[in-house]
């Protein structure tokens, strides 16, 4: 079972919000990249426009996810407005 999560954008925020995004995105990319070194998150990004869209993320478990979340800045800074996990049961198909 993987877990997903999704980081949710403020609608309300104004442009200092973003800014505040801007300058904390080098110390959440610093702990992406150390976290993703054990192999528990599988993919990370943005929607179309993530000031309005946010973000979501693929994980190994929903521990996985529970952890990275703990940890990353843009959260412990609190620049996400909501967080939600779902865990996900996919199909898979090989690749041919």
């Amino acid at each position: 079972m993987f877990a997903v999560s999704y980081y949710d954008a403020d609608p309300d925020a104004g442009p200092e919000h973003f800014q505040r995004l801007v300058e904390t995105y080098p110390r959440h990319r610093a702990y992406l990249d150390e976290f993703a070194t054990g192999g528990d998150v599988l993919m990370i990004g943005t929607f179309g426009d993530p000031a309005t869209q946010g973000s979501m993320a693929i994980f190994r478990s929903r521990d996985a996810a529970e952890r990275f979340i703990a940890g990353d800045p843009f959260v412990t800074e609190g620049l996400v407005f909501r967080i939600r996990i779902q865990d996900w049961d996919p199909l898979v198909f090989s690749q041919s």
